[in-house]
């Protein structure tokens, strides 16, 4: 057993532990915080992989960027941990459906892969094995074109779920109207109370 085989299996266990831990911890900002050790660990693998310009995005732009963000985002949210706890148990049975049916279409793809097109896959594997930029392009957008658009569209759920998470609103919250502010008279702006009218 080679060094480059531990240490897939160490980081393999390390993404595996920090996966579990994203999906089964309560607080957020520990969730998110295991959500970027399961990067690293995946740039790891992409770097065992002798794919470096994966790895390398991987960490710029969803540790960087993205998840330096989501976090900031998290910790200024006011999350009740007993209403979505509320809501786990609610949509449970719709969350079973859509992981059951997920879970069926990639098996259904990869045993299609595998049974029938054997040397397209190992030459894609080679192709994304390089550091050749050119040639993961032409795979994503021609073998790899359903999944890009799928990935595409996943995207813009989690926009749009952003977008939801702003639109919150509170009783507590207060806001001003700027029209209000301008068009207000000058006599509205400064209210001159005498002592005998306050002592009353």
């Amino acid at each position: 057993m080679n060094v480059e085989i531990i240490i897939f299996y160490i980081f393999s266990l390390l993404l595996l532990s920090s996966s579990i831990a994203v999906v089964t911890l309560n607080n957020p900002v520990k969730s998110a915080i295991s959500l970027v050790f399961s990067f690293f660990s995946s740039a790891i693998l992409w770097l065992l992989l002798n794919a470096e310009f994966l790895s390398i995005i991987l960490i710029l732009v969803y540790v960087g960027a993205v998840m330096v963000l989501f976090l900031f985002v998290v910790m200024m949210l006011d999350i009740n941990i007993s209403q979505v706890q509320e809501g786990f148990v609610k949509y449970l049975p719709i969350g079973i459906f859509v992981f059951a049916t997920i879970a069926g279409l990639l098996s259904y793809f990869f045993y299609n892969q595998f049974e029938n097109s054997d040397d397209n896959i190992i030459t894609s594997i080679d192709l994304i094995g390089t550091d050749n930029t050119k040639n993961l392009g032409y795979l994503l957008y021609t073998e790899y074109i359903l999944a890009f658009e799928i990935a595409a569209i996943i995207l813009l759920l989690g926009i749009i779920s952003a977008i939801t998470l702003t639109l919150k609103k509170s009783a507590t919250n207060k806001y001003q109207n700027p029209s209000d502010q301008v068009n207000v008279s000058k006599k509205d702006r400064l209210l001159i109370i005498r002592d005998e009218d306050r002592i009353k």
